[in-house]
């Protein structure tokens, strides 16, 4: 195709003004280049988009649809130029994040690094909370934007969120327990074991809900917010746990092997992202924020059992 972006800026004077003549004026080049343009167009994408008349030119079907394309390659284009004059090495200002205990390890320090190498005189405060506390800070404009559990957002008409991964559930059991030689695990089978909860992130919570419409009450050993003791407790023989994909690792710290598998009836997949509060238009600390760590959340951060991005 050779339809140049310059066509697309005739094509949508065109579309605009409802003739050549019109748009002309406005662009300042010749009737020829404008009509060779739009002649270039319909022939790269193989249909027509104006119905020449008398009077001027009138937009087919196909015509209002390119139109909307059009609009969009012309803003992508203006973002590009915009971020491209910021010269992100001489930005300045200050940026907060908030960030849960669960999260702060797992995925922060990638997206932090990858943010002061593009933006490296922004200045950085990070504030660890609770997730209902930095939904709180959010809200009030105490903090620009959050890392946390955004599948269990409260304030979400006050938030916007950008989710980075999804995480399913599993059962995590000492090699050679009894419910490994199941495929799935049942949660009546599982309430019958000692049940270690990670109350980190109020997973523990979701986990119990699980039994929260039956008469089963589970037998909880120890509610903790260190996820490698769930690890030590677990391949020692202490207890099972359910926890997501995205903080299973197949051994503790002291080497002993853990096992996992899959829930009978899974619990909603846990979603993990950046919320910040809603607004017409978005600060630009936060504006530059979400360009620079965006690549990073396409795929480059570190894989995390069976989590997968969006």
């Amino acid at each position: 195709m050779s339809t140049s972006f310059k066509s697309i800026r005739y094509f949508i004077a065109v579309a605009e003004s409802g003739s050549i003549s019109a748009a002309i004026q406005e662009l300042g080049v010749s009737q020829s280049v404008v009509s060779a343009a739009i002649a270039q167009i319909e022939a790269d994408l193989g249909t027509l988009l104006f119905e020449r008349k008398a009077r001027g030119m009138t937009l087919t079907h196909a015509g209002h649809q390119f139109l909307r394309h059009a609009h969009q390659i012309e803003v992508a284009m203006r973002n590009a130029r915009d971020a491209l004059a910021s010269r992100p090495h001489t930005v300045t200002g200050s940026l907060n994040i908030g960030v849960t205990s669960l999260m702060v390890g797992y995925y922060l320090p990638f997206l932090l690094d990858r943010f002061r190498r593009v933006f490296p005189r922004i200045q950085v405060q990070i504030t660890e909370d609770r997730r209902d506390y930095l939904e709180h800070l959010l809200v009030s404009g105490e903090l620009d934007v959050a890392l946390i559990a955004t599948s269990q957002l409260q304030n979400y008409r006050a938030l916007d969120r950008e989710v980075i991964l999804r995480s399913g559930w599993r059962v995590w059991c000492p090699v050679n327990h009894r419910l490994t030689d199941n495929e799935k695990i049942d949660p009546e089978a599982l309430a019958r074991e000692s049940l270690i909860l990670l109350q980190a992130d109020e997973l523990g919570d979701a986990t119990t809900g699980l039994w929260r419409h039956t008469q089963v009450d589970p037998k909880v050993l120890i509610r903790t917010s260190s996820v490698e003791a769930v690890r030590s407790l677990v391949a020692t023989g202490s207890g099972v746990s359910v926890l997501p994909d995205m903080l299973y690792r197949p051994w503790s710290l002291e080497g002993d092997r853990i096992e996992a598998r899959p829930l009978t009836q899974p619990l909603p997949e846990l979603e993990v992202g950046l919320a910040w509060r809603k607004g017409a238009v978005l600060p630009e600390v936060l504006s530059n924020f979400l360009t620079a760590v965006r690549p990073t959340l396409s795929g480059h951060l570190p894989a995390t059992g069976g989590a997968h991005m969006r």
